[in-house]
């Protein structure tokens, strides 16, 4: 005989219904993690747990030597790059903290957020760490540091970040679908765009470095930093993927449209960057090579949206074979193990909250 449930059971099943109802973007502050709606965030974090570095391994000595081998392009090259990484991840540690963290309503995913913000700082380290021995000179630093303000093409940038990614830093709820919407396009912004373009643009020019032998420590803090923005561009599109089967009409032709603009808007912004980079072109680096290799790389980022490619041009760095576009797309499917730091004491993530 099958007993009726009592009040108490009644009201916890009444509770686990309404959660599982709740959709990724619908306002609140959802805090507990039993039962977990969204378990693949949990193990994202738990995957991020495993890849922990710090600045203080990158050793920079050779890098200071090599920097005196340098052209005076190559050195204007460098010099633009360390003003880029100074600002970057700047704009993304505020729109983690501003944006995403507010908005994605899952104490899963936001336990990831929390540790791509820690990433961020070590990275905002890192940048800071190649600033001061790149730049002995404190003038030179200051006006790395502010290169919104002084350096065209940065500036640039930082106003495609803030046109797509600012209009919903205001918004406390997504109320309405618009309002989701523009969450969205912020979002993709961020990860596409910022994360997935204009970042690896650098690593490609850092990369090319290593090639020929030069600013070793450059690349092997840049591994890392390619590591995390490999995991956290994975999870941002995680995200779209999850409101896309939740809510499949906010993905509509003109959201679609958008994007694929945006892209565009994308690419010509790191385009410009790199013809203050390149100049004239430098051995095995140009404009021409770079715009190929940025297309290739925006294709990419729109075909993991479900959009159709825009650019048809393929990947024109052999040096980039390991690290190039293909590899990152294959990358997303594997969980990184090549730097892990062990952990001293008792860690228990297999406990129930």
């Amino acid at each position: 005989m099958t007993t009726a449930p009592d009040a108490p059971e009644k009201a916890q099943q009444a509770e686990r219904t309404e959660k599982a109802e709740k959709n990724l973007l619908d306002p609140g502050f959802e805090l507990t993690l039993r039962p977990m709606r969204y378990p693949d965030f949990y193990e994202r974090y738990r995957d991020a747990i495993k890849n922990t570095w710090t600045v203080e391994e990158v050793d920079l000595h050779s890098d200071v030597s090599d920097l005196a081998k340098l052209s005076p392009g190559e050195q204007h090259m460098i010099g633009r790059l360390v003003a880029f990484f100074a600002t970057g991840d700047s704009i993304v540690s505020n729109n983690l903290v501003l944006t995403l963290y507010k908005h994605i309503n899952s104490p899963e995913a936001r336990l990831y957020l929390s540790r791509q913000l820690f990433e961020e700082a070590v990275h905002v380290q890192f940048y800071l760490t190649l600033l001061d021995t790149y730049l002995p000179d404190p003038a030179d630093r200051a006006a790395a540091f502010d290169a919104v303000e002084n350096i065209p093409s940065i500036r640039e940038k930082a106003e495609f970040c803030f046109k797509w990614m600012d209009s919903v830093e205001k918004l406390d709820r997504l109320e309405t679908k618009a309002d989701r919407r523009r969450f969205l396009l912020n979002l993709i912004c961020f990860a596409a765009c910022i994360e997935g373009l204009f970042f690896y643009g650098a690593f490609a020019y850092v990369y090319w470095f290593r090639s020929r032998g030069l600013l070793h420590g450059l690349a092997t803090g840049t591994n890392w930093v390619f590591r995390d923005e490999t995991m956290h561009m994975s999870f941002a599109f995680e995200v779209v993927d999850t409101v896309r089967k939740e809510e499949p009409e906010l993905f509509d032709e003109e959201l679609r449209q958008q994007v694929t603009d945006m892209m565009r808007e994308a690419v010509e912004a790191e385009l410009q960057f790199g013809r203050d980079l390149c100049g004239e072109g430098l051995p095995g680096m140009n404009t021409e090579s770079m715009r190929q290799y940025l297309e290739c790389v925006a294709d990419q980022r729109l075909q993991r949206l479900g959009l159709a490619p825009v650019y048809g041009s393929e990947n024109p760095f052999s040096f980039m074979e390991l690290q190039g576009v293909q590899e990152l797309t294959n990358f997303f499917e594997r969980r990184p193990s090549a730097y892990q730091v062990a952990v001293e004491g008792t860690v228990d993530l297999d406990e129930d909250f």
